[in-house]
């Protein structure tokens, strides 16, 4: 690939200009705002006139000499794709290889006495060559030489490129896979309001996100993006201290007034990640607002399982990674899934022969469906494939919480099994939410609240109170909500479910919420029979259907040895008139 040279090339593409000895990308005649690296890797893309540019190429391109993780790309395209917005597709990804520019360029002289539409190669002969003195050492050394695109420019972005801002984010060791629209969405949020909060399950990768977007942010402050990690801190009372040290402040000893912290030199415009803030809520909440409200140029992004509740706070729940449909064979179609994505890389880096042919490729779209799309309990199924191969780690998910018990020796303990995750969750949880929680593990598929109030209650906590637990449950990213039918109804995650079912089962109250759960959906699907006859068939069966997963557990219990089969033949009964409007509907 030959080298452009610098300040005689000009590219031009739909709507689009890149000038490239200004560095500027135009959109029409407006700038378009576009950080350096991003601006390389978009060079790098130009040159290649629609081939695919490799992920090492690029690599090797845009960080000359220095040794950084995939991860880079991923966030400099994403920039790319933003800046060029409607345009964005002009970018295509060639998944696990790299990427391709798929508009038609035109290369034109940019010189100010130029024809704007004159034709210019990539090369100028030696006699033609300005005379250049004064280069930095880096750029200097390659003047006199045969063209070297890669060297060329590397070295002029290294030049170029402007210091970073002072930070102590971590830089990134592996590639944050899937997470394209994410990333772009909580950008969006992040320059709009001044508190972010990520929200999710555990293991749902708000760190990652967090992290990945205070880097992107970076640039935008003055005083730098820093980091305050609270996950190892067990009184809230430290909460200021640990923001004070992260921000390298040189306060008195004793308590940190936050306001001191806002008014500190060197912390007017900055962007601080308040990160694992479920255990010390209160105490996060309270230096965000107070920051906040000292100082109006500073920022937050807060990452934790349940919103702080600060005023001013704009909460994005962090979704799973998406997931094919189930029976999805084919690895293209598959590999359009940020789930499959991550799983696969995972299995190729512990085992470098990883192949996805159709079988393989089968097992793993069941495994990122039963583990939820949730992109630590991804990884930890991944690192088993070296060892079980992906059909054998698919066939022992039943038992995923002795199969996914060895993650990272340094992740935070919590991260390091699938059930230390979902142990530190729980022990959060005052002792009222952790019993309804247990007993709604009874419930398979979905539930209404009418059914939770019906079923989890006790002497302790009566119906109003089992509904204000599901709201906080939901809140606090252990319960799911779907508000958008006739009818809100709320459902655990697979492997949510299957932890607190084992809980449920040590209380020794597991049959008794499991009659409860059979005799509820009896009288409930008695009802539905005498409403049958009047009420319109796909009114009815839009009521009635989703809970099919619910009947079947509860026939499952009733004819198992610890059930009632008094309860199963009446349940049977009652739920004829549901598999025949079921079956007619599948054939209709």
């Amino acid at each position: 690939m030959q080298a452009v040279q610098e300040g005689a090339a000009c590219f031009e593409f739909g709507r689009f200009r890149v000038l490239s000895r200004r560095r500027q990308l135009l959109a029409g005649d407006a700038p378009v705002e576009l950080g350096s690296r991003a601006f390389d890797v978009l060079m790098v893309l130009l040159e290649a006139r629609g081939s695919l540019v490799t992920k090492d190429e690029l690599l090797d391109r845009v960080w000359p000499g220095i040794v950084v993780e995939e991860n880079n790309i991923q966030v400099q395209i994403s920039s790319l794709r933003k800046a060029l917005g409607e345009d964005r597709n002009m970018i295509l990804t060639a998944p696990l290889r790299g990427y391709r520019f798929t508009a038609e360029v035109r290369v034109t002289n940019c010189e100010a006495d130029a024809d704007a539409s004159a034709a210019t190669d990539f090369t100028t002969p030696d006699s033609e060559r300005p005379a250049v003195t004064n280069l930095p050492a880096a750029v200097s050394d390659f003047v006199g030489r045969e063209p070297d695109g890669q060297a060329v420019w590397g070295a002029v972005a290294a030049v170029v490129a402007p210091p970073r801002a002072a930070t102590n984010l971590p830089e990134p060791v592996s590639e944050l896979i899937g997470r394209e629209t994410e990333i772009e969405e909580i950008l969006r949020l992040a320059r709009a309001h001044r508190l972010v909060t990520l929200t999710g399950a555990g293991g749902i990768g708000k760190t990652r996100l967090g992290l990945a977007v205070a880097r992107l942010l970076l640039p935008k402050f003055v005083n730098g993006a820093w980091l305050a990690e609270l996950a190892s801190l067990s009184d809230p009372d430290l909460v200021p201290a640990a923001v004070a040290m992260a921000l390298g402040l040189q306060l008195p000893a004793g308590a940190v007034p936050a306001e001191c912290i806002a008014n500190a030199p060197g912390s007017q415009h900055l962007l601080l990640v308040l990160d694992n803030c479920e255990h010390v809520i209160d105490a996060a909440a309270g230096i965000a607002e107070t920051l906040l409200h000292t100082n109006a140029a500073l920022h937050v992004i807060a990452t934790s399982r349940e919103p702080l509740g600060a005023e001013g706070e704009i909460v994005y729940r962090v979704p799973p990674l998406d997931v094919p449909a189930e029976g999805t064979e084919d690895i293209d179609d598959a590999l359009k899934h940020g789930a499959v994505r991550l799983f696969v890389a995972r299995a190729r880096a512990a085992q470098r022969h990883f192949s996805t042919d159709r079988r393989i490729s089968a097992a793993t779209t069941a495994i990122c469906r039963r583990l939820d799309g949730i992109p630590l309990a991804i990884e930890l199924a991944a690192a088993r494939v070296a060892t079980l191969g992906a059909e054998g780690v698919a066939a022992r998910l039943d038992d995923r919480f002795r199969l996914l018990a060895s993650g990272r020796r340094t992740a935070l303990p919590r991260h390091q099994t699938l059930r230390a995750t979902l142990d530190w969750s729980y022990d959060l949880l005052p002792s009222s939410e952790r019993l309804i929680l247990r007993r709604l593990s009874v419930f398979a598929g979905g539930f209404t609240l009418e059914a939770a109030s019906t079923v989890a209650a006790c002497c302790e906590v009566i119906g109003p109170g089992v509904v204000d637990c599901v709201v906080n449950l939901v809140t606090k990213s252990l319960v799911a909500a779907d508000v958008d039918g006739p009818e809100p109804r709320y459902r655990l995650l697979e492997t949510t479910r299957a932890y607190v079912l084992e809980k449920l089962t040590q209380s020794s109250e597991r049959d008794e919420i499991a009659r409860r759960h059979a005799e509820y959906y009896r009288h409930l699907l008695q009802r539905a029979a005498v409403e049958s006859l009047t009420r319109p068939a796909a009114e009815w069966l839009a009521a009635y259907g989703p809970d099919v997963d619910n009947l079947r557990a509860a026939l499952d219990w009733a004819f198992s040895p610890s059930g009632d089969p008094s309860v199963g033949v009446a349940l049977t009964i009652a739920s004829v008139p549901l598999w025949l409007h079921a079956h007619r509907a599948k054939h209709h």
